[in-house]
């Protein structure tokens, strides 16, 4: 049963103390022994057990670091997607024609004076990816706006309002930051994220899902290398057995042992050359034991777990092992289907819908689907299906083929 003591304050109001009875006292004057504070490290047991896990940082730029910076699988994947979305062809359209000159198009092309549209699509795809969020300013805000520019995600940070709802985005750079306020008139800045189940303003990224498939990967390469440079071990070894029982060769025998070894065997040019041995001597071959061997497994199946978690299949990044696609031609097929074009789409039309406010007219943006050569099998079966269906009317066809419901021009 725990006690309760009262106690007189300073100010004589009474206080409940619980647990008194645990302080330490003297037994000759019954006082109560102070308190002595003490380092929080001073008395801290040395307790032997098993190694703890040891995790990278999650946070963006340690994730940067070394799933993309530090890993050659993930900078892969990230080049492949960013590469790949931006180099397709876009098209804008409304509901009556498609655009082959717009100011939209104008400022996509040359969305400022340092970067034209791949080198911007790149690198707005990637910080979409390696982060899960995307940021594009736009200068100039009397009518469409003079220049775009994608903003670093590590950077911006959102300041949200009473409701929930963005009021700023914060951009810190140098020791400065930048506001950017939003509610008044056209945001300064788009903000496209990927979807992410714990929160509410910020996107959630493929280098978050394989942080851990990336720790065991530069792990066991680190390991590789520490193998190499500490305990490598060379692929034989020479052992002396003399006649007379004894195991040590004689100065002069040594030297030229060593001699002949760096002149007869060693090098590009005495490679698969056999070795002769005499006097004693015997070859006994190393190599690297099972527990060594299923590193490079590991390795292998990291490797093929980063792949998954951004969605390029193995094959295409040359991971061995995968044998999911029959060949390289379906592989890259169910890259550009499942992962490319996801993320082209959805980043054209965020860019549409932000632009929209700029200019006040209705304006669909997308990847051309005829001009990817990785679809154009399933293209031309589409083509063939919509072509040959006689019940459907031609601006139905158009609206299943996604262009436009009548090009000006073709009715009077």
């Amino acid at each position: 049963m725990v006690a309760l003591f009262d106690h007189k304050t300073p100010g004589g109001i009474k206080e409940l103390r619980m647990f008194d009875f645990l302080k330490r006292s003297d037994r000759e004057t019954g006082k109560v022994v102070p308190e002595v504070k003490a380092s929080a490290a001073g008395a801290v047991i040395a307790w032997a057990g098993g190694g703890r896990v040891a995790w990278s940082p999650r946070d963006v730029v340690s994730l940067t670091k070394s799933g993309y910076c530090g890993n050659p699988v993930g900078f892969r994947a990230v080049k492949l997607i960013a590469e790949a979305a931006a180099a397709l062809p876009l098209v804008l359209q409304d509901r009556d024609r498609r655009y082959d000159v717009h100011p939209v198009l104008d400022l996509l092309g040359r969305p400022n004076a340092a970067q034209g549209r791949a080198e911007l699509l790149e690198g707005l795809f990637s910080q979409i990816v390696l982060t899960g969020n995307g940021y594009v300013e736009a200068v100039g805000a009397d009518g469409l706006p003079g220049e775009l520019h994608v903003l670093r995600s590590d950077r911006m940070s959102i300041v949200p309002g009473a409701d929930g709802w963005p009021v700023a985005y914060d951009y810190a750079v140098g020791g400065r930051k930048h506001r950017y306020a939003v509610g008044d008139g056209v945001s300064p800045v788009c903000h496209i994220r990927s979807f992410h189940p714990q929160d509410d303003h910020y996107g959630f990224s493929a280098l978050q899902a394989a942080a851990s498939a990336i720790d065991v990967h530069n792990s066991a390469s680190r390991w590789s290398k520490a193998l190499l440079d500490n305990a490598a071990r060379p692929s034989g070894a020479i052992i002396y057995r003399g006649a007379d029982g004894q195991s040590t060769l004689g100065q002069d025998q040594f030297d030229r042992l060593v001699s002949e070894m760096e002149s007869q065997h060693q090098g590009t040019r005495n490679a698969g050359r056999p070795m002769l041995l005499e006097g004693g001597l015997d070859w006994k071959p190393m190599g690297f034991s099972p527990s060594d061997m299923e590193f490079q497994k590991t390795k292998e199946a990291a490797a093929r777990e980063i792949a998954l978690a951004f969605g390029v299949p193995p094959m295409i990044l040359g991971i061995p092992g995968d044998a999911t696609y029959a060949n390289y031609q379906e592989a890259n097929r169910a890259f550009y289907r499942l992962t490319v074009l996801p993320i082209a789409t959805r980043v054209a039309a965020a860019l549409a819908n932000w632009l929209e406010d700029f200019t006040g007219e209705r304006l669909d943006l997308r990847p051309d689907l005829d001009a990817i050569p990785a679809l154009s099998a399933e293209r031309d079966a589409q083509w063939a299906r919509v072509t040959g269906a006689t019940f459907l009317t031609e601006a139905e066809k158009r609206v299943l083929l996604g262009l436009p419901v009548q090009e000006v021009g073709d009715a009077g």
